[in-house]
């Protein structure tokens, strides 16, 4: 056979050669259909849609648009934009109400992310500004993009729950014009706590900066009412709130998340994806969930959550070898310290092992993060329902028995 010109190391782009891609639980531990999931923070209750007794949706009512599938789905999206709207308007907000023309609808929050970076970010040049330890995909993005990324931690110092560093950002920002985005996780992945609004105000009031600060709510539905900033987009021209249905409202499966901002930004986010990007059984189901009917489902199932993360709260902390609850309270997973066995303190090995085995040996499946910064020895810990917890503590506590006993 004659040799071939083509060459993938020099034919491709040298940023997408070396990129390193995310990576999740289960590409070490397949679901095979038997394992508990506790690894990335779905809603163990169910889709919040209203379900009859055989599980199933009102025909009549309900056909997942099937008999329409010829045709190209609605590329607007204006019904379920204002189904959006009304879930986040507030009454009491100082600030105009949000209207379609604040939406950009995005195949999960990830095409959220990524629009984001390619309207407002020029390849091998401009950079953007994460705060670690955070949502691994922000930096996945850039760099497909081939963007550089500038990291400001949050405050890592022990017990102070992760908090934003308004003061230390806002210095980056002014050092460095080349930053046009700042990506905020609220409440943060892995830490699980709310950033406080007046941090998020005082990068929004730099007084030089041109760029756009993203705060990302995928589990803002988890933390007390009222949490989201999202009624806050409209007093700002560059403030986005990217949300999610794969959380509170388990339709992780259908890939739905959205973009609040400005008209402005929401027009060019729209002018750049591709027109059907969402299908319209995708849209129909975000549409049951965001109406009364599922609204209701979806306050039971996380009334349920918030129940079992204080049941874990309570009975992890009693079992031998689990140190500390780092970050906060304020998600649908907790963030807990492994402890070894001779100096009772966070150690990652531990908390490995504790991981393998219980994929391994009792088909759990939570999350290693102990390489994140400021999380040695941590477990990340999705709620689950009553009985899959009911068998995590027993096997957690059996587990790291066996681990300190060896």
């Amino acid at each position: 056979m004659a040799s071939r010109p083509f060459n993938i190391q020099t034919c491709a782009r040298p940023n997408i050669l070396k990129l390193v891609p995310y990576r999740c639980a289960r590409d070490d531990y397949k679901d095979d259909g038997t394992n508990i999931l506790l690894d990335a923070n779905e809603n163990s209750y169910g889709p919040s849609l209203p379900l009859n007794g055989d599980g199933k949706l009102d025909g009549v009512v309900f056909d997942l648009g099937l008999s329409k599938l010829n045709r190209y789905p609605d590329p607007h999206q204006i019904d379920l934009k204002k189904l959006f709207c009304n879930l986040r308007n507030r009454f009491d907000s100082e600030f105009p109400p949000l209207t379609p023309a604040n939406l950009f609808v995005g195949v999960g929050s990830d095409e959220c992310i990524d629009a984001l970076l390619r309207c407002f970010c020029v390849p091998a040049k401009s950079k953007i500004l994460t705060c670690p330890p955070t949502y691994g995909m922000y930096t996945v993005s850039a760099h497909i993009n081939d963007l550089t990324v500038v990291p400001v931690p949050l405050d890592l110092t022990p017990g102070a729950g992760f908090p934003l560093r308004p003061d230390a950002i806002n210095e980056a920002l002014s050092a460095d014009p080349d930053i046009k985005i700042v990506y905020i996780c609220s409440p943060g992945n892995p830490t699980g706590a709310l950033v406080h609004p007046e941090h998020v105000k005082a990068i929004l009031d730099h007084p030089t900066w041109n760029g756009v600060l993203v705060v990302d709510e995928a589990y803002v539905d988890f933390a007390a009412d009222g949490s989201s900033l999202a009624p806050w987009v409209p007093g700002y021209p560059n403030f986005v709130v990217m949300q999610t249905l794969s959380k509170a409202f388990g339709l992780a499966g259908i890939r739905l998340g959205v973009a609040f901002a400005s008209p402005e930004v929401a027009q060019l986010l729209n002018n750049l994806k591709a027109p059907y990007s969402i299908s319209s059984p995708t849209s129909i189901l975000a549409s049951t969930a965001l109406k009364p009917e599922g609204l209701a489902v979806m306050q039971k199932h996380v009334s349920a959550i918030l129940t079992q993360r204080q049941r874990l709260l309570e009975e992890l902390s009693k079992i031998p070898g689990i140190g500390r609850f780092l970050g906060g309270i304020d998600a649908n997973f907790l963030l807990l310290e492994v402890l070894d066995a001779p100096n009772g303190k966070p150690d990652n090995g531990t908390a490995l092992k504790l991981y393998e085995g219980l994929a391994e040996t009792k088909g759990i499946v939570v999350r290693f993060r102990g390489k994140e910064a400021g999380c040695n020895g941590c477990l990340r810990i999705s709620i689950g329902t009553e009985t899959e917890n009911t068998k995590l503590l027993e096997k957690i506590r059996d587990c790291l028995a066996s681990i300190h006993a060896a």
